[in-house]
């Protein structure tokens, strides 16, 4: 009885561990339905991807120029080595009035081992549906200030009140990038600010990033707790 299947965060879903299970969802479907992607990004890997199950679709495709960063603050801090990010960290945490903030981080193994030092939620893959309502509502609700996380879950974080955004690590893809940014600090008009951990390993993926939205990311100013 469906007509039309939607799937959202499409670019997500179809590069990491779902592939498959989407491509099983469809071989169960009746071929007649509407299918209907939507993502902010979609790589060409992905757009190729969809070709394999969808059917003369018409394509609706932002230039990456109108992928706007506007309203975000945004800002590198040149921590050198990796071992010297948390104390980085816990320099903000003294400097900053945090209000709500996310911290992206590439792996869940580095999610949990970053929530041993601070009274923070976490969310990452392995995080089950209930925990995931559980630790959403209460950082939506404010008893939660912080929030650490991965990119499987950047996608789908929109709590009006964050306004700041830590990336501990810069994303491996930097497409990522984007929805860090724009679904979390700058979406609806909204001011926020991105900082970015920039290790001497890393430094070119952030010149990447630069490039790709045209943007510019300045060194952190010293007078910090000025920003948020």
């Amino acid at each position: 009885w469906i007509k039309m299947f939607v799937l959202d965060e499409a670019d997500e879903m179809l590069s990491r561990g779902f592939k498959d299970q989407i491509y099983e969802i469809f071989q169960k479907l009746n071929t007649s339905i509407q299918v209907v992607l939507l993502s902010a990004t979609m790589p060409t890997d992905e757009l190729k991807a969809t070709k394999k199950f969808m059917r003369d679709p018409i394509q609706i495709l932002v230039k990456k120029e109108e992928l706007t960063l506007e309203g975000i603050k945004q800002f590198y801090i040149n921590v050198e080595r990796e071992e010297w990010k948390l104390d980085t960290l816990c320099d903000l945490y003294e400097t900053l009035p945090i209000r709500q903030a996310v911290i992206f981080l590439n792996t869940r193994h580095k999610v949990d081992w970053l929530r041993k030092y601070f009274t923070v939620s976490a969310l990452h893959g392995d995080t089950d549906q209930k925990g995931r309502d559980v630790i959403m509502r209460e950082f939506r609700s404010g008893s939660s200030c912080v929030l650490i996380t991965t990119d499987l879950l950047a996608h789908g974080i929109n709590v009006q009140q964050v306004s700041l955004v830590i990336n501990y690590d810069l994303p491996t893809h930097r497409e990522n990038y984007i929805h860090r940014k724009i679904g979390r600090g700058g979406r609806f008009g909204r001011k926020g600010v991105a900082i970015n951990f920039v290790t001497e390993e890393v430094k070119r993926i952030l010149r990447d990033i630069e490039t790709f939205y045209n943007t510019t990311v300045e060194e952190m100013p010293m007078n910090m707790a000025d920003l948020t």
